[in-house]
């Protein structure tokens, strides 16, 4: 009795075995290939129950994936036309096709898909790259660039039964050495520019201060001449004034300019003087304080003369100064911005001072 148990289960265990070993499932992400002592019988592309001939002696199942994959590229260094460098990270897409021509080529492996792909992409990449200028990856043409890499790699991977769908590029930097040499250039630049702007300022500076300094020079020496023509002119109306106060009564400014005599020559000084009292300087002095008797017969009044005219000046005239410094146009400077920098306004010299008409004697 135990004897035909141990056989009824021996047969269900090898028809257990046989039933499962000739069953195998295809999923919707995968595509199986049948080998029949390593000869390719079919190829199952849709999802589903199949069966085979039991075992894996005469007929073996090699599941293929068949979804999208992603293989990635990192801090890749490419050299770009010139001789500049960019560290790029990039990654493709890609689907099997043909999973008889990726068991035949690529024994079905994605291990040995990928170490082919992996190189055909860094190949890829380092053609686009070196066909463009350094600014190239930087602007509009990556787009370009990234359909040129997945066509190059597309006839290759054909040959694989795989298809590339799409190449993206993620990251496209300079390396830290070219990073660092593009930094000097650009604050080299900076520096020569501010220095041609500081350049400029200085001249501007200067011309400036010659224009005004001449200005300053002219704006003295007007009112230098004007306030000697003025001074001459009231010296002048003075001396008048006195020669005609003297013409009218001779012996009133002698008394006159005696009593200033007096009182300046005997103040409180504590000086002592010796003199005769016959000396003219007392004539007044012994006279018990009166005036003398004024005079009946006045002279004739001096004729009362015109100032002096003050020169005018016109615009062809030299400088006043002397040095023969001639009206300059001042300079001006046009700043990045387009706006226009320009002396201060208000430099000018001044008019000369008018001059009044003397008073005439009454």
């Amino acid at each position: 009795m135990s004897n035909r148990l141990f056989i009824i289960g021996g047969v269900l265990v090898a028809a257990l075995y046989v039933l499962f070993s000739s069953i195998y499932v295809v999923n919707e992400r995968e595509q199986a290939i049948v080998l029949r002592f390593g000869q390719i019988t079919d190829v199952r592309t849709e999802p589903g129950l199949y069966f085979k001939i039991p075992t894996d002696i005469v007929d073996s199942v090699q599941i293929i994936e068949d979804r999208l994959l992603r293989q990635d590229i990192a801090d890749m260094t490419v050299q770009v036309s010139g001789g500049a460098f960019y560290e790029v990270d990039a990654f493709l897409t890609y689907k099997i096709v043909d999973p008889v021509l990726f068991r035949q080529r690529a024994l079905g492996q994605l291990s040995v898909a990928q170490d082919r792909i992996a190189t055909r992409f860094d190949a890829a990449l380092r053609q686009v790259y070196g066909l463009r200028e350094f600014n190239a990856a930087l602007s509009e043409q990556r787009p370009q660039m990234m359909t040129e890499a997945r066509d190059l790699m597309r006839p290759e991977m054909a040959a694989l039964g795989i298809e590339i769908v799409d190449v993206r590029i993620l990251r496209t930097d300079l390396a830290d050495e070219v990073s660092e040499r593009t930094y000097e250039r650009m604050r080299a630049e900076r520096l020569a520019e501010a220095a041609l702007l500081r350049a400029r300022g200085q001249e501007q500076a200067q011309s400036l201060r010659a224009i005004a300094e001449r200005q300053a020079v002219e704006i003295v020496a007007a009112a230098t001449r004007d306030a000697e023509i003025i001074r001459g002119t009231g010296d002048a109306e003075r001396n008048r004034i006195f020669a005609s106060a003297y013409g009218q009564d001779a012996e009133f400014f002698e008394f006159y300019r005696s009593m200033e005599s007096y009182r300046t020559a005997l103040a409180n000084t504590g000086t002592t003087m010796v003199l005769s009292p016959d000396s003219a300087f007392f004539r007044y002095f012994g006279s018990d304080g009166e005036i003398p008797a004024a005079s009946t017969s006045f002279a004739t009044p001096l004729p009362q003369r015109s100032a002096p005219q003050t020169p005018s000046t016109s615009s062809d005239e030299p400088a006043l100064d002397g040095l023969g410094i001639e009206e300059t146009v001042a300079p001006t400077m046009t700043l990045d911005d387009g706006s226009e920098l320009q002396p201060t306004v208000g430099t000018e010299a001044p008019p000369p001072a008018e001059e009044t008409a003397p008073a005439s004697n009454q």
